[in-house]
């Protein structure tokens, strides 16, 4: 069973894989409330869209504290 994307991909991003899961988490919630409060629907489930927001390069370790305290 192939994970998608790689591990290796996004600790290329982040490096420290309890980092990784806290980044997503946090960056998920976000996602999550945001559709929330604007009744967007969702194609994929919040944590999906974050990761993938990793793999993209989209996200790094420091720039989801920045987005949270805004």
């Amino acid at each position: 069973m192939m994970l998608y994307p790689a591990m290796s991909k996004l600790n290329s991003y982040i490096p420290n894989r309890y980092m990784l899961v806290n980044v997503v988490a946090r960056r998920a919630r976000q996602i999550a409330e945001e559709a929330e409060a604007t009744g967007m629907h969702l194609d994929e489930k919040p944590v999906t869209l974050a990761i993938h927001e990793v793999a993209d390069g989209k996200l790094a370790a420091g720039e989801e504290a920045a987005t949270e305290d805004a």
